[in-house]
């Protein structure tokens, strides 16, 4: 069945990605950015490139309205990352309940994952100081998510804490997890299955409020 489904962030690779599995699929989809004369993402029939702001409540309401779900793949880096992604997280919350949108799905990053029981990847003695610091804006993201008493069911899903492969094929295969990295999954993932995971979890939810990893 066809919904309509939101994405935010829909400029980056993922999201391009995720736009273009959902529209693949028959689902009416709405891209949002910060800068509509830039997206070179899909387009034409079936999509509607809106300008927005993630991280403001008014703005999401307002692009969201009459959707059925949503999908964050929203990223700053010229801003910290903590910032960034708490901003976002409680504008989402708030602005999709105002729209009466139910269903969110995030994109995580890998290093938040776990190595072992409340260790992530980014704790590992040598993570380099930038890179750990961007991931724990994710962490801090994350934690919003948890603590708020909202009706929203987000999931966040976590790809392999590697560079995803822009060139790959979709190959429509993937597993899923707990926290902790899937430690004897592929070497490499793409952005192509990422999205088939994240619409799956739109069309078929088996996980909620919860930290998913995903690999292939």
């Amino acid at each position: 069945m066809s919904s309509r489904i939101i994405v935010f962030g829909a400029g980056g690779r993922a999201g391009r990605r995720a736009v273009a599995e959902a529209l693949a699929r028959g689902h009416q989809v709405t891209a949002v950015v910060r800068d509509v004369a830039a997206y070179t993402g899909p387009a034409g029939d079936g999509v509607s490139v809106v300008a927005g702001d993630v991280t403001r409540a008014d703005s999401v309401a307002e692009a969201a309205a009459g959707h059925d779900a949503a999908i964050s793949a929203a990223g700053r880096t010229d801003v910290p990352s903590r910032d960034f992604y708490v901003s976002a997280a409680h504008a989402l919350l708030d602005g999709l309940a105002r729209a009466g949108v139910g269903r969110l799905v995030l994109i995580g990053i890998g290093s938040v994952l776990e190595t072992a029981p409340g260790v992530a990847v980014h704790d590992a003695p040598g993570f380099p100081e930038e890179a750990r610091a961007f991931s724990l804006g994710h962490s801090a993201e994350l934690d919003v998510l948890r603590a708020a008493e909202t009706g929203i069911d987000w999931l966040v899903i976590a790809p392999p804490p590697v560079m995803l492969d822009d060139e790959a094929p979709r190959t429509g295969r993937y597993r899923t997890g707990g926290e902790q990295v899937i430690a004897d999954g592929a070497p490499s993932f793409s952005y192509a299955d990422l999205a088939v995971a994240l619409i799956d979890e739109i069309e078929t939810p088996k996980h909620r409020r919860s930290l998913t990893a995903v690999a292939g």
